[in-house]
């Protein structure tokens, strides 16, 4: 897959508004995550199969349920302004246990919850500036500048940041690895702002707007399954 289709991952079909609060999973009526959240997949000409996301009860409250079989998929909320944290649970019970974001051919996700900056194209690296030109070129939506993601890693150091192998515009950070325990839910509340400052800190001394949260699994690079959970988000200015 080439830096352009990775690029689309996170093009974000959703319109650019500010949303005062995240809505949370837990208020949807169905099984669909609740509007504005929406599903994202690649562009069909990649014929990746789609993870399996949808509304579950769990442990006496609703959560966003991701099923990744051989797959890719993310929902994703617009969410225009500074933020500074970022507060959510999650519960894996089903890890990639082959993951890694050493090579293309490992660069998958049980779980990730991120967020999109809206950072200047003049602050990337000259060559990275004509991928991205190139990304925005056959896209018919803006794309984002930086991406963090959170993520359940696999054999990644804990607080360990990586480059993403198919584009630098995505940054990991690793929260939970192979050592966490499987089916208990996880809490964490991160400052986003400072977490966005040392993964992208070389590039940007200050921190752009945020443009959306996205939630995810993949599964499609190492040919395997997955299964998470994913609680209500909070994301405070």
């Amino acid at each position: 897959m080439t830096k352009v289709a990775k690029l689309l991952f996170a093009s974000l079909m959703v319109h650019s508004v500010h949303a005062a609060e995240v809505t949370p999973f837990s208020s949807a009526t169905g099984t669909t995550a609740p509007a504005p959240w929406q599903y994202i997949a690649l562009p069909e000409r990649y014929a990746k199969p789609l993870t399996a996301i949808d509304i579950q009860s769990l442990d006496g409250k609703k959560t966003l349920r991701l099923r990744a079989d051989k797959s890719w998929g993310t929902v994703a909320h617009p969410w225009t302004g500074a933020a500074k944290t970022i507060d959510f649970q999650w519960r894996l019970d089903k890890p990639l246990s082959q993951a890694s974001f050493k090579t293309k051919a490992t660069e998958d996700t049980a779980l990730k919850v991120c967020a999109s900056f809206d950072m200047p194209a003049d602050r990337m690296p000259a060559t990275e500036r004509t991928l991205f030109k190139l990304a925005q070129f056959f896209s018919r939506e803006k794309l984002p500048t930086a991406t963090l993601c959170y993520v359940w890693a696999n054999a990644e150091e804990l607080g360990s940041i990586h480059h993403s192998p198919t584009t630098a515009r995505v940054r990991y950070m690793s929260l939970d690895n192979a050592s966490s325990p499987l089916k208990s839910w996880k809490s964490h509340k991160r400052n986003l702002s400072d977490d966005f400052l040392k993964a992208f800190g070389a590039e940007s001394s200050s921190v752009p707007a945020v443009t959306a949260i996205i939630v995810g699994a993949d599964a499609d690079n190492t040919q395997d399954t997955s299964l998470g959970y994913v609680s209500d988000i909070v994301v405070q200015p």
